[in-house]
């Protein structure tokens, strides 16, 4: 929804100063004083198209709760075309361009881009009500409590189709259950996980509020409860009024929806300029590698753990002995009868100073960080990202107990752990920050953390 929004928006914009700037030359009878190359001043525009972007994103015109509510949207749409103009006028000052080479044309795209927008934005509207009354994109509810409130979230979600919610089942008792068209009835809610698939869960009372949030979280299911005046509401989550009733939208991360696109982009772009940059710098490690161990290979991979669990091999440099392939470090320093390393291994960050399954080579490439460059074409592929938490094997992100909020958000190269003191810092710490970063991720924190990994490499802080 709120891809084609975007698309939709970018489309009326350009639109819009086409259309102002056509009617002032053919339509309008004054005078003008430029030279006018309309197809000049579209190919600007188009250039330009970032900017109201990124406007609109700061305006919450992406936010669910701006664009369900035609009031906040429509006076959100005109002042983002405000400020929008003011910004392009900024912008001509100091660059010369003539983006407006008349001001009546700012005027003409204020008026005639309020239009645009909207119509463009009903009709994305119009084609997702369309797609939900014919079954795509909908999702199965479980409501969870025995009160009146349940009663009138089931009667509104039954006669209010558009919304896009099927009923899967009712957990609650029978004196709270709709007269009409009753769904599907659990008498408890280990009964209604098993028989039944849910995408949502919606609780309108507390009872095991605690365990089924839980099993949401585990499950990747989103998770939605009735609040009363004693619950905490967390800047994770959002209000939504389904029937008349508020509803608090729980939410693990804030990396969903349009986050999600850009953060996707973001790592499709950095992806591949750094493996530009990096390809010469990885054909020499290569090289090296295979003059010094011909028999070996150049390539390590591994199975890892990645968003919703799902599993797949990362790409590193081989950096440690052929032997320890595939062992997880408890194993390898017990099939080296060195078992007394592994609680030193764990407090000391998950590192060694004189790691005894590295390779003389892997030392070096593990202090520059060199190991980590193939993991480029991981991002690329989209099993991990450029930021996030440590990709980490199933044995060892088991021993977590907060894992399931970890795997909500796909892992990266580097990450908030990484940068705090890199292998400086124990293990539950580490975790900690993997946390930390889920629950409050933004582009901005992507973009420090990025930063502060080039500058670690480089003054090698914290690298072994």
């Amino acid at each position: 929804m709120k891809l084609f929004l975007m698309i939709s928006d970018v489309i009326a914009v350009i639109l819009s100063f086409s259309l102002a700037y056509y009617y002032r030359i053919h339509f309008d009878g004054r005078p003008y004083f430029f030279d006018p190359h309309t197809m000049n001043f579209v190919v600007l525009i188009i250039t330009l198209v970032p900017v109201w972007l990124i406007v609109n994103v700061m305006s919450g015109l992406y936010d669910r709760a701006i664009f369900l509510y035609r009031p906040r949207e429509y006076g959100r749409v005109i002042v983002a075309s405000v400020v929008s103009v003011m910004a392009l006028v900024s912008y001509a000052f100091f660059t010369g361009d003539d983006v407006f080479p008349v001001r009546i044309i700012a005027i003409y795209f204020i008026a005639i881009s309020f239009f645009a927008i909207i119509l463009g934005r009903e009709l994305v509207k119009l084609i997702n009500r369309v797609l939900i009354r014919n079954g795509i994109g909908r999702q199965k509810v479980l409501i969870v409590g025995s009160n009146e409130k349940t009663t009138e979230m089931a009667n509104f979600l039954i006669h209010n189709i558009d919304y896009g919610y099927d009923i899967a089942g009712i957990v609650a008792k029978s004196d709270f259950l709709p007269r009409e068209k009753c769904p599907r009835h659990f008498s408890n809610f280990n009964e209604a996980v098993e028989q039944a698939e849910v995408d949502v869960i919606i609780q309108t009372d507390n009872n095991r509020s605690e365990i089924i949030y839980d099993y949401a979280i585990e499950k990747h299911i989103s998770y939605m409860f009735l609040p009363n005046q004693d619950r905490l509401i967390s800047q994770l989550n959002s209000v939504e009024i389904i029937g008349g009733l508020p509803v608090i939208d729980i939410k693990i991360t804030k990396l969903f929806g349009a986050g999600q696109f850009w953060k996707r982009l973001m790592d499709i772009t950095g992806s591949l300029i750094g493996i530009i940059i990096a390809l010469p710098i990885m054909t020499i490690v290569a090289i090296i590698m295979k003059i010094i161990a011909p028999k070996d290979s150049i390539f390590f991979r591994q199975i890892r753990l990645t968003k919703f669990n799902k599993e797949f091999y990362i790409y590193k440099f081989r950096s440690q002995k052929a032997e320890y392939d595939g062992l997880t470090p408890e194993q390898a320093f017990e099939k080296m009868n060195k078992p007394e390393l592994i609680k030193k291994y764990r407090e000391n960050g998950d590192s060694l100073d004189d790691d005894p399954r590295v390779t003389k080579i892997g030392k070096f490439i593990r202090a520059t960080s060199l190991d980590e460059l193939p993991q480029l074409f991981n991002v690329l592929k989209g099993d991990i990202s450029l930021v996030g938490p440590r990709a980490l094997i199933p044995q060892e992100i088991n021993q977590y107990k907060k894992k399931d909020i970890i795997l909500a958000v796909k892992s990266g190269v580097t990450g908030l752990a990484q940068v705090s003191g890199r292998r400086d810092i124990s293990f539950e710490e580490r975790r900690r920050l993997d946390v930390y970063y889920v629950q409050n991720w933004s582009i901005l924190l992507d973009i420090q953390i990025i930063f502060k990994t080039i500058a670690s490499v480089i003054f090698r802080r914290g690298a072994k």
